[in-house]
C-alpha cells in the first residue's frame, strides 16, 4: 500500500447534484477542497425561492450538509469566499453568513462579480480542514489543531478571522486597505490602495512570525481592471521581499480577478495562501520543520515576470491563473470560447507535467468566464480533460479578462511527496 495521501473525491444526496462535471468536495492531505455552492434545493434541483437572504441561506446549508456528509462540522471549515452578483447585498449576506458561524469566524473573502452561474444572487465556497488526511487506510493525526488569530495592527473584523492556519498553511482573509489606526479606507486611490493592503497582509504574517516570502498564492480582486499596470508598480515593491528571494527572482503564484464591486467601495482587495513549515500541533518537529517552497516554471507555458507558474509547499501545488494563449507565440489562440478553454487546460497540463504530476492530481479548478452562458461549451472541453469530473470547481462571471480573453482558469493540484526540508 502507498504511503502516500490520495485523492478522495466525494458526494453526498443531502447536498445538490453539481451542475457541471465536478465533485462535491475533494480532499487530499489535510484539506477538504469544496466546489462553490449555489442555493440550489437538493430536493428539487432548482434555485430556492425567494431574495438574496434566502439564497444565502440556502448555500450555506448546502456547505453545511457535504461537510457533515464527511463527518466534519462547520468550525472546522478555515476560509469562507462569497460571491455576490450585487455588491449591494454584502450586508444582507453577511448577516447570514454570521447565524453558521456565530462563535468562530473563518477567514473570508467578499467579492461581487459581474454574473453567477443559473443567474444566482449568491454563491458560496469553503475550504476545510482535514485533520485524518488521506493516506489509504491509515488516519494520520487527526488531532490537529486550527490556530486562529488576529492582530491589532491589521483591520479587525467581527466577521472574519485574520488568518486561520492548518497543518502547514495558513490562510489569510482578503485584505481591503483599510489603515488600521483609523478603521477607515486609506486616502488616496489605486496605488495608496493596494500598498495598504499588502502592508496589512506584512502585518498579519509578521504578527505570527511568518516572513512575506513565505506567499505561496496572491488573488488580487480589481474594481477597475484598467488599474492593473499601477496596481503592479505598487506590487513589484512587495515582491521579492528579502535577500533570499531576491538572489532567485520570488515571486508567489497569482491570480488577478475583475470585480463588480468590493466591501466599502474599495478599488482593490487582495487574498493569500501562506506556507507554514511549523505546522500546527502536535506534528512532530521532524515531520514540519525547515519544508521549502519550490517554486518552478517551464517553457511550454506562458510565462509571467510578475508570477510563477506553480508554487509547491507540503502537500500541494498552488498555480497561477492561465489565459488561453499559446506558449510559442504569446497570442491568444484562435477560435471561440471552446477552444480558448482548451488552451487554458493545454497550459495548465503542460505547468503540471513538468513537475511530474498529472491531472488527476488536480483538486480544485476556478473558472472566470467573460460570458456564464458559456458554461456549457466550457464543458464540452473540460470533460475532455476530466472526463471523470473529479475536481471541486468554482465558476464565475468577470466583465473582462486579460488580452480580451474569454476565459481564465487556475487550479490547485495535489502534491503527494510533499516539499523536502532544506539541505
Amino acid at each position: 500500500m502507498s504511503n502516500y495521501n490520495a485523492v478522495l473525491a466525494r458526494n453526498t444526496k443531502n447536498a445538490p447534484t453539481g451542475i457541471g462535471p465536478y465533485s462535491q468536495t475533494v480532499a487530499f492531505s489535510h484539506y477538504n477542497n469544496l466546489s462553490a455552492q449555489l442555493p440550489i434545493d437538493p430536493a428539487s434541483g432548482k434555485l430556492v425561492a425567494g431574495g438574496v437572504k434566502e439564497q444565502a441561506d440556502q448555500c450555506f446549508k448546502n456547505i453545511k450538509a457535504i461537510v457533515e456528509s464527511i463527518d466534519h462540522v462547520l468550525d472546522d471549515v478555515v476560509r469562507i469566499s462569497i460571491f455576490v452578483k450585487n455588491a449591494s447585498d454584502i450586508d444582507a449576506v453577511n448577516e447570514v453568513y454570521a447565524t453558521f458561524f456565530p462563535s468562530y469566524a473563518p477567514a473570508l473573502t467578499t467579492v461581487a462579480v459581474a454574473a453567477l452561474p443559473l443567474n444566482a444572487l449568491v454563491q458560496v465556497e469553503a475550504l476545510v480542514s482535514n485533520g485524518e488526511g488521506t493516506i489509504p487506510n491509515a488516519p494520520q493525526a487527526g488531532d490537529l489543531v486550527k490556530i486562529a488569530k488576529n492582530s491589532e495592527k491589521a483591520p479587525i473584523s467581527p466577521l472574519s478571522t485574520q488568518t486561520v492556519a492548518f497543518s502547514h498553511y495558513n490562510n489569510i482573509s482578503a485584505q481591503l486597505p483599510i489603515d488600521p489606526k483609523s478603521g477607515t479606507l486609506v486616502a488616496g486611490g489605486v496605488k495608496e490602495q493596494a500598498g495598504q493592503c499588502l502592508k496589512n497582509i506584512k502585518a498579519i504574517l509578521e504578527s505570527i512570525d511568518v516572513p512575506f516570502d513565505d506567499i505561496v498564492k496572491i488573488n488580487i480582486f480589481l474594481k477597475n481592471f484598467s488599474d492593473i499596470d499601477a496596481v503592479n508598480e505598487v506590487y513589484s515593491t512587495f515582491f521579492p521581499d528579502s535577500a533570499i528571494a531576491r538572489a532567485v527572482a520570488y515571486v508567489p503564484a497569482r491570480t488577478v480577478v475583475a470585480a463588480a464591486g468590493l466591501p466599502l467601495d474599495a478599488l482593490v482587495q487582495i487574498e493569500t495562501v501562506v506556507s507554514h513549515g511549523d505546522g500546527t500541533p502536535p506534528q512532530a518537529v521532524e515531520d514540519r520543520h525547515g519544508l521549502i517552497i519550490y517554486a518552478h516554471n517551464t517553457e511550454n507555458a506562458p510565462k509571467d515576470r510578475l508570477s510563477t507558474q506553480t508554487v509547491a509547499f507540503s502537500h500541494y501545488n498552488h498555480l497561477s491563473a492561465q489565459l488561453p494563449v499559446e506558449a510559442k507565440t504569446g497570442e491568444i489562440v484562435a477560435g471561440g470560447v471552446k477552444e480558448q478553454a482548451a488552451q487554458c487546460l493545454k497550459n495548465i497540463k503542460s505547468i503540471v507535467e513538468s513537475i511530474d504530476h498529472t491531472l488527476d492530481d488536480v483538486v480544485k479548478v476556478n473558472i472566470f468566464l467573460k460570458n456564464i452562458e458559456d458554461i456549457a461549451a466550457v464543458d464540452e472541453a473540460y470533460t475532455t480533460f476530466f472526463p471523470g469530473g473529479v475536481p471541486a470547481r468554482r465558476t464565475v462571471g468577470v466583465s473582462v479578462l486579460p488580452k480580451g480573453a474569454l476565459i481564465q482558469i487556475d487550479v490547485v493540484v495535489a502534491n503527494a511527496e510533499g516539499t523536502p526540508p532544506k539541505a
